[in-house]
């Protein structure tokens, strides 16, 4: 065993990563990073005719997958230097929700010259949230309905999964969904890309395409929320769904070919990109929560039963692990919104000083706030600058800061977003628990477990010690590990994650005082949460309708412009992006 090796995928938002990984420890013998060269068009669509977007759109290309795909395999088997003959399987993850429109033979819309210039024939990132008002009326439908599978979903749906964005499609470009021929995922694309045959992942297709207990939402009720997706499921998602750490198919001759591996080596079932951490972070037995904080934040654990938890993002019988329940929460925007407030709130002052003595301005600010004792900015924020995934699930909501002054400076801002977002994860496990699901270890992944300050705000506002994933590619590990069960290495996913795996315990322990100071903040936190996301004020709501009707007007008069004298968009009559799909 010690001379075999896996290969582990992890497509992210912004770029994708490949690593050779050792099947007997899981020590990764070369890793590769390649980016996105259009990353995530949310304002304009750049890898076509450079056309404004309507409000909430973020996109992607697949062709920039497919160029990830080939670099980072092939710099990741050079830096290991191994004979690529000694590897058995690959596995891949990528961000969830992120859905494709394909042709039969896997071709996506948006590689058509009749659709290039349709945005909703590119790939919709996780991200979007166009279909808002979609998902809306799939919840208010199930709802009069009672349609049972909506529990399993917090009894709300988000505009983040693969139907609304599919009933969006229809009903905004109903030539690009009459031309499609199979809706996926990115993670079922990428399997189909590397084995030629469609198969749909249990745990994608639990969480994200509403597949529960072998089937799908009817079709009575699709023909209720729109006559033209009555047949969506049996015509456009037909393919099988396999279990986790399947194997999917054979690597093809051609892809292997020009990857440099063997052809017909053994590729799993895809997964989502966050839940492949918990067993690289060894954290696959009921009650240890895994918390992936990079650009968003996904929380995961499994338990011993399936039981409703008002407001959580998914439950999947073994979403995460064979033998478990896995459930699912997030928040939607974490390391975003303190990107955000470097590049758009942070004085031109501070980067000179951060420049003066070499350090980020992330640093700077970090040593500035965490001089601070707690609650001294006289701050309280919402961490809803992308809207609210768990537990409120409502994309129209927006971020909030309470109590600024003339005094107040970008460290009280910062360590306010910092401990605002903390507060959203106390929310997330305090709803676990009050529904009856273990929470007793938090084990730590993702880009933020760099963040030293943020990392001890966790642990003071959650009362638990953190544990730290110690491998330096979470997600290229854990896919690594769904390779070798694939592959036969080993029997199942425990397995080879307590062989595979890396942790390092109680790296951040609670402080008493700084906790009960935490307390009356998080009280704060809780009174405006519900505020302002329970109905009681639904300004945040009203603010984005405003904001809506004034970027279609601006766009409709760019895009005339633009595109004065073309034809109008195949197959829909009109401009996809004139505003009117909103």
């Amino acid at each position: 065993m010690s001379d075999q090796f896996v290969i582990g995928l992890d497509f992210g938002t912004l770029s994708g990563r490949a690593a050779v990984v050792r099947v007997s420890d899981g020590k990764m013998m070369g890793t590769a990073v390649h980016e996105y060269p259009h990353g995530v068009m949310s304002r304009t669509l750049s890898a076509a005719d450079g056309q404004m977007l309507p409000p909430d759109f973020a996109l992607e290309a697949p062709d920039d997958y497919l160029e990830a795909l080939y670099a980072s395999v092939q710099g990741a088997l050079a830096e290991a230097g191994i004979d690529p003959a000694l590897v058995i399987g690959i596995g891949v993850d990528v961000t969830s929700a992120t859905v494709l429109a394909c042709k039969a033979d896997g071709t996506p819309l948006c590689d058509l010259p009749e659709f290039a210039n349709n945005p909703h024939a590119w790939i919709k990132l996780w991200k979007h949230h166009g279909a808002y008002e979609q998902a809306n009326r799939i919840v208010e439908l199930a709802q009069a309905r009672g349609e049972a599978w909506l529990e399993r979903y917090g009894g709300m749906l988000s505009s983040e999964l693969a139907l609304p964005k599919v009933l969006e499609t229809l009903e905004a470009a109903p030539g690009v969904y009459a031309a499609t021929e199979v809706f996926c995922d990115a993670v079922d694309w990428l399997t189909w890309y590397l084995t030629g045959q469609l198969a749909y992942a249990a745990g994608d297709s639990g969480y994200k395409r509403m597949f529960q207990d072998g089937s799908y939402p009817s079709r009575e009720f699709l023909a209720e929320l729109n006559p033209g997706l009555a047949d969506v499921y049996a015509e456009k998602m037909n393919a099988p769904v396999l279990p986790l750490g399947a194997r999917a198919g054979g690597l093809r001759a051609d892809v292997a070919q020009r990857m440099g591996l063997p052809a017909g080596i053994a590729v799993a079932t895809g997964n989502i990109d966050a839940h492949v951490t918990a067993p690289a972070a060894k954290a696959v037995e009921n009650g240890q929560m895994t918390a992936i904080v990079g650009t968003s934040a996904c929380y995961v654990v499994s338990g011993p039963q399936m039981v409703l938890v008002p407001g959580i993002f998914g439950v999947v019988e073994g979403g995460i692990v064979d033998g478990s329940w896995g459930y699912e929460a997030g928040q939607t925007a974490v390391g975003d919104i303190f990107a955000w407030f470097i590049d758009n709130c942070v004085p031109a002052s501070y980067h000179q000083e951060a420049d003066q003595l070499g350090i980020p301005v992330h640093e700077l600010l970090t040593r500035k706030a965490e001089l601070q004792q707690v609650g001294a900015h006289g701050l309280i924020g919402l961490d809803w600058h992308n809207g609210n995934r768990s537990i409120l699930a409502d994309a129209q909501l927006t971020g909030l800061m309470l109590g600024q002054t003339l005094a107040t400076t970008p460290e009280d801002q910062y360590r306010a977003l910092l401990e605002s977002s903390a507060f959203g994860a106390r929310r997330i496990i305090q709803a676990f628990r009050d529904a009856g699901v273990a929470v007793d270890e938090l084990v730590m992944a993702g880009g933020l477990v760099k963040n030293r300050l943020f990392m001890q705000i966790m642990a003071d506002v959650t009362k638990m010690p953190l544990s730290l994933c110690t491998a330096p590619q979470p997600g290229a590990l854990g896919s690594a590990i769904f390779a070798t069960v694939a592959a036969g290495a080993y029997p199942d996913v425990r397995t080879a994650s307590a062989a595979m795996g890396s942790k390092a315990e109680n790296v951040n322990t609670p402080d008493p005082e700084r906790s009960r100071d935490y307390d009356l903040l998080y009280a704060e936190y809780s009174r405006l949460h519900d505020y302002f996301g329970r109905g009681a004020n639904p300004v945040m709501h009203r603010l984005k309708e405003i904001r809506r009707d004034a970027l279609a007007r601006t766009q409709r008069i760019d895009n005339a412009e633009l595109v004065a004298g073309a034809e109008p968009l195949a197959g829909d009559g009109q401009l996809a992006n004139d505003g009117q799909a909103m």
